[in-house]
């Protein structure tokens, strides 16, 4: 049989993860996601021909990689394999996206509920088989529930990587790397090609210090967070800290905690997530919202990049004042607020300039440039690298780093393109 990998999602581009592998006869996507527009508006993949889609794997919960999958339950039904976490997570993810998004997203209520009743979960290092392909995935480091996906083919073994990363943090182990050993092709991600990220440790510490430091100076910290995973890891290093000054965090992040805390068996380090459950200030309306910015605390809120929710509420209320400060501890795309903070030094082209305290620090959760080699180097069999889940120059960058010191076949494909395993 001719087996061929096709990009539906992702190809160039950070977000909308889909990734087909194919046998002509029948097709496993692996995620199927969503990114945006400059104007909010969401960008869904390539669909395949229903009729031919035997089910999907899912890597993880974030909405880059999960919003798409109802698209398939309109005129059918496709089951969707993930972890028991991943699965709890990606409905509430996914039920917040038709909130806000919903007259521009191609499915409704039903179709999700049709997802999630057809969602089967698998164990890591378990195999299991889907129509006529072998599937077995281990932990990808990245976030709780996350997956690396092995697809054995008469062809050669093909690895995904989804996001991956092999930093020790407060949520997660570094990704076990044991089932590449034998992929003939590898997918990966390279949001960070292009460089490296500083030891965990030493960005914890300075990101400790510097709160403190603001703290001390009467000043409160605002802390722009994801909801899934970012918020419950800066709150669980907090905690560790054992922070002499409240902290208050607003959001979903309380709920997802709880599914978290639910399935300690993801989770490096479930104790001080559960510390920081039972010890820091769940926002619970505006009568603590209020209170929160007004306090000489922390508050870790969501929208991470600023795009919405109470974060921007907060900011509002703090960026007038030099004592308060703003630290930002995730990725921020472009045309998001925090994108032009980090450029502008303010909110958007109109705003006046922040004059609080204002830091990005390194919490990423995706490997940098020399990890990802490592991650590529534990196959034994390696010939193609197939690079996505990244922009054209971090992607052709990362791709000549590989054909340089690997020396295999290398695609930095567009969406649409085929390649042959």
């Amino acid at each position: 049989m001719n087996y061929k990998i096709k990009v539906l999602g992702g190809g160039q581009e950070v977000g909308r993860a889909a990734i087909e592998v194919s046998n002509g006869q029948e097709s496993l996507i692996l995620d199927y996601g969503v990114n945006f527009n400059a104007d909010d508006t969401p960008n869904f993949p390539l669909q395949e021909s229903p009729s031919k889609v035997s089910a999907f794997v899912v890597s993880h919960a974030h909405l880059d990689h999960v919003g798409a999958l109802p698209i398939y339950q309109i005129s059918g039904s496709k089951p969707i394999y993930g972890t028991k976490l991943t699965r709890e997570i990606a409905e509430l993810i996914i039920k917040d996206f038709l909130k806000i998004s919903g007259p521009r997203v191609p499915y409704e209520w039903v179709e999700l509920r049709k997802a999630m009743d057809n969602f089967r979960t698998f164990k890591y290092n378990e195999e299991f088989q889907v129509g006529s392909f072998t599937v077995k995935t281990s932990s990808a480091g990245h976030i709780p529930g996350s997956a690396i996906t092995l697809v054995k083919t008469e062809k050669g073994d093909v690895a995904y990587t989804g996001d991956i990363n092999l930093a020790n943090t407060k949520l997660m182990k570094p990704a076990d790397l044991e089932l590449m050993k034998s992929a003939k092709v590898i997918v990966t991600e390279a949001t960070y090609g292009r460089f490296n990220h500083p030891e965990r440790k030493n960005v914890v510490d300075e990101f400790y210090n510097s709160v403190m430091e603001v703290l001390e100076g009467g000043g409160t910290v605002l802390i722009p967070a994801f909801s899934l995973a970012r918020s419950q890891e800066i709150l669980a290093v907090l905690a560790e800290k054992n922070i002499p000054y409240p902290v208050y965090y607003d959001g979903m992040a309380r709920t997802i905690m709880e599914i978290m805390m639910s399935n300690p068996e993801y989770l490096n380090d479930v104790e001080s997530l559960r510390k920081a459950y039972d010890e820091f200030v769940y926002v619970r309306g505006w009568e603590d919202r209020n209170k929160a910015w007004k306090s000489n605390g922390v508050i870790v809120a969501s929208a991470g990049m600023l795009k919405g929710g109470p974060a921007v509420y907060y900011f509002k209320k703090m960026a007038d004042n030099p004592k308060n400060a703003i630290f930002l501890v995730s990725y921020q795309a472009e045309n998001t607020p925090g994108r032009k903070l980090l450029e502008l030094g303010k909110f958007s082209e109109s705003s006046p300039l922040l004059k609080a305290r204002f830091q990005l620090f390194d919490f990423s959760s995706h490997a940098g440039k020399d990890k990802l080699m490592e991650i590529l180097k534990a196959s034994s069999s390696l010939e193609k690298v197939v690079i996505v889940h990244a922009s054209p120059d971090s992607g052709q960058y990362f791709a000549e780093v590989v054909k340089q010191e690997l020396g295999v076949e290398v695609k930095v494909p567009e969406n649409g393109e085929e390649i042959e395993v």
